[in-house]
């Protein structure tokens, strides 16, 4: 029996080791980040921080970020092209890109909104006017109330075995933030699987000045998905502003929390990496 030469052996080793460092060079995943960043100046510096701390995390984690104020993207076309679609500060607003979102959900995207991206209220510049969004899919509903000045809380971790909050703790502090009160209780709504909550250690919560403004009491969910979507909404999303000053410095930054920002990356991960893999097995 004749032996291979050993060029051919080096040549095809050499072949192979290409082929694995081109697959090991190739994203995992791509994740696409919505937002308007023009209101609240709260917000527009979530936004920046935002895309600062992902496209850091997207290059030491092997995937893409990439992010858009053209709420026309939100189309079949652009969507097929991302594993993870993010809402950073507001939802769409138009029937053709609603829709579009919708289907993506229910073929399997994945989704993570941040705080204002699931307000709504009527009668306000922002209606409650898309049922399957704010009822069905996030399950919130209305936006009630929420507390201000924004301050950091004590959140209670739900659900330790999730793969959004592994490695958490028990309890933790957040960065500063606003925090909102819904009109639905979630924990009627047997879709919704909640993650993280106030821990009445937090309470008082809110510094005022209105009372209203100031929580002493209650239950009030912060992070949970819906069990029949790929997805996450969180109440974090609203950096702390020097508003009497009226210099509109930022004075706290969301990505700053060690815990959160994992928190966060989890979600992404688990998202993004499953989704991919289903993504293959059905091409």
């Amino acid at each position: 029996m004749n032996h291979l030469p050993a060029r051919f052996i080096t040549f095809i080793s050499i072949f192979f080791a290409s082929i694995i460092a081109v697959q090991a060079q190739q994203p995992a995943f791509r994740v696409v980040g919505f937002f308007t960043g023009k209101a609240d100046q709260a917000h527009i510096s979530f936004v920046k921080e935002a895309h600062e701390w992902l496209y850091r995390v997207a290059k030491e984690n092997n995937f893409t970020y990439d992010s858009t104020s053209n709420w026309s993207n939100l189309h079949t076309g652009y969507l097929q092209q991302y594993q993870v679609v993010l809402f950073l500060d507001t939802r769409p607003e138009k029937e053709d890109q609603r829709k579009a979102f919708q289907q993506y959900m229910e073929n399997g995207g994945a989704w993570i909104g941040f705080h204002f991206a699931a307000f709504a209220l009527t009668p306000s510049a922002v209606p409650q006017n898309w049922d399957w969004y704010h009822n069905q899919f996030i399950g919130a509903g209305q936006y009630k109330s929420n507390t201000w000045r924004p301050t950091s809380a004590v959140v209670k971790v739900e659900d330790r075995r999730n793969p959004f909050t592994r490695r958490l703790p028990a309890t933790f502090t957040t960065a500063p933030n606003e925090w909102y009160c819904w009109q639905n209780d979630l924990r009627e709504n047997a879709d919704i699987k909640i993650l993280l909550s106030i821990d009445p250690s937090s309470f008082p919560l809110g510094t005022g000045p209105k009372p209203h403004e100031i929580w002493h009491s209650g239950y009030f969910p912060v992070a949970w998905t819906n069990k029949k979507y790929r997805m996450l909404y969180m109440n974090m999303g609203h950096n702390d502003i020097d508003y009497e000053g009226k210099t509109n410095k930022t004075l706290s930054y969301t990505f700053a929390n060690e815990i959160e920002s994992r928190f966060i990356l989890n979600a992404i991960l688990h998202l993004g990496v499953n989704r991919s893999l289903q993504t293959r097995s059905a091409e």
